[in-house]
């Protein structure tokens, strides 16, 4: 598991692979937006960081870990 993740998520493909709310388990899309605490994809769903644990490129991230701004988390 990553414990931190400097990349831009907009634009990426992710998967959740685990999450507090058990019907979003294996949703999948690409990330149109990112907030401090939310990340919405392309279906419209916006999905909680600190609920989730999603797979981008192979690698397993906890939401919590993002629970940043994103300029901010990017340029640390």
């Amino acid at each position: 598991m990553v414990k931190s993740w400097k990349k831009e998520i907009i634009g990426e493909k992710i998967i959740i692979i685990n999450s507090k709310n058990k019907s979003l388990l294996g949703m999948e899309g690409n990330v149109i937006e990112e907030t401090k605490n939310t990340i919405t994809l392309g279906n419209g769903k916006k999905l909680l960081k600190s609920h989730i644990t999603i797979k981008i490129n192979g690698e397993i991230i906890e939401g919590k870990t993002l629970q940043k701004k994103p300029e901010d988390r990017i340029k640390k």
